[in-house]
């Protein structure tokens, strides 16, 4: 569909970057490939766009703090959801507790729940980890989870990378209190320490009883729903080489490419 020469300039936050490399090898029929890309992240990536510097990004959703950065630049963004995504939190495989309501989730991370035997869980003081303002996950817990309650102060629970956050609540020594958030591919398919035989490794919760899986996700009864989203200039003009690449990506064969890559297709 696409040469090389004529391919929009693109970027991609961590988890959704073997999508967009997939999605591009294919569409340019292998005249590109990942070494071609030069990917930033979330953040960087909305600035990029918002700047001209890039041409479409795949992403979660604008933070308020993007959001002003657009309107401060005179740049309206187009938010399309292109594969379906869940919310999720973990804890240590160690930890006898399998899922929390959303309500208990809220509490805990609004510091109103602060030990896990309040919700069935052995007398361990629950260490509620946090990622930093603008990171893709800290914009997904505050509009996808704190909806009624308001987050709490992190104090040093800051962890910069999801990498980061994840193992820290695998390590047997350090996380048996220890919960995290994430997204449901990068903890399960990018980084994956759900194995069951290991003693260092996470354990995803469920929620309202929904275990989250590619099936939960899918078929929508999971209760954390997303996305990653294609974001563009609204401005780009119809029958850019940009609208023409989200065209491609949410058609018949960009959502075969995105299942084939192990996401959940949008349709």
């Amino acid at each position: 569909i696409f040469s090389k020469a004529d391919m929009p300039r693109v970027d991609a936050s961590l988890a959704t970057q073997p999508l967009v490399s997939a999605m591009v090898k294919n569409f340019t029929a292998g005249q590109m490939t990942e070494s071609d890309l030069n990917y930033t992240n979330t953040h960087p990536g909305y600035v990029k766009l918002i700047n001209g510097e890039t041409d479409l990004i795949v992403v979660t959703e604008p933070s308020e703090e993007e959001l002003k950065l657009a309107k401060d630049k005179g740049v309206e963004l187009e938010v399309i959801p292109v594969v379906k995504e869940g919310f999720v939190f973990y804890v240590n495989g160690n930890n006898k507790v399998d899922s929390l309501t959303l309500d208990q989730i809220e509490s805990i991370y609004a510091g109103e729940i602060k030990n896990w035997s309040e919700v069935g869980g052995d007398n361990e003081e629950i260490i509620p980890y946090q990622r930093p303002v603008n990171s893709g996950s800290q914009t997904g817990i505050l509009s996808l989870v704190m909806k009624n309650k308001k987050l709490m102060n992190p104090l040093n629970n800051v962890i910069e990378t999801m990498e980061g956050i994840i193992k820290t609540v695998a390590n047997y020594a350090n996380g048996k209190g220890a919960m995290g958030y994430s997204y449901y591919y990068y903890a399960t398919a990018m980084y994956d320490l759900t194995d069951e035989n290991s003693q260092d490794r996470i354990k995803l919760l469920g929620v309202n009883g929904v275990k989250p899986s590619y099936d939960t996700i899918k078929d929508g009864s999971y209760p954390i729903q997303t996305a990653y989203y294609i974001v563009i200039n609204k401005n780009d003009p119809e029958g850019s080489k940009t609208r023409e690449l989200v065209k491609a990506m949410l058609s018949a064969r960009g959502q075969n490419v995105a299942k084939d890559a192990g996401y959940v297709p949008v349709k």
